[in-house]
């Protein structure tokens, strides 16, 4: 059946269908549920011959997606409905997502949601405010071997050494002597870096 851009919208949950895309890809694959307003499909593939592909995840139950106990991965494609050239109805199934036949482990998703909102902060942290981008270059060559952080426009290094505006090897204090040389060698590394760049351009 080729698409006339509306018998999409026919499509019940759970049927199979074999599809030929736009891009050339051509697989076999049970419709989850048809999003209406963004015009998108997302179907559970189960076999294909795809050339170019729009998988964006694959369902485990151990990283508690979607998927029962015991059974397979499941490859999840979210594929625009205006980039199907044709289809051919297969035959009908249940609901793939009936919560009877589902796991959804919520322990596993509430532990990737604090590492990921952990992350965040700490990409956050590292990004100074207020700061030049030469002072954010600077923190960055420093952080790439030593543990650095910012203390509002104070670059922090080592919990010891504090390199202050305007983030020369003069404005650096604190720390060990060997700590302090160290800091002073990895700003004048960078600022070279950052000058010969900017001469370059």
């Amino acid at each position: 059946m080729a698409m006339d851009g509306s018998n999409v919208e026919d499509l019940a949950v759970g049927c199979f269908l074999s599809i030929k895309t736009t891009l050339g890809d051509e697989f076999q694959a049970q419709v989850i549920t048809f999003d209406r307003p963004s015009n998108i499909l997302v179907l559970h593939i189960l076999s294909s011959t795809i050339q170019f592909c729009f998988i964006l995840f694959s369902a485990n139950p151990r990283i508690g997606a979607l998927g029962s106990k015991s059974g397979p991965r499941r490859n999840i494609r979210l594929l625009k409905a205006n980039y199907i050239k044709e289809f051919s109805f297969l035959g009908q199934a249940e609901d793939p997502l009936d919560v009877k036949k589902c796991f959804l482990d919520l322990n596993s998703l509430q532990a990737r949601e604090e590492l990921a909102i952990r992350q965040a902060e700490a990409e956050a942290e590292r990004i100074g405010v207020g700061v030049t981008s030469e002072a954010q270059s600077i923190f960055d060559a420093l952080s790439k071997t030593l543990p650095v952080r910012w203390d509002k426009t104070t670059i922090v290094v080592m919990n010891e050494v504090r390199v202050s505006s305007p983030y020369l090897p003069e404005s650096v204090s604190g720390g060990t002597a060997a700590a302090n040389e160290r800091v002073k060698k990895v700003i004048e590394f960078e600022r070279k870096r950052l000058q010969s760049r900017s001469s370059g351009q």
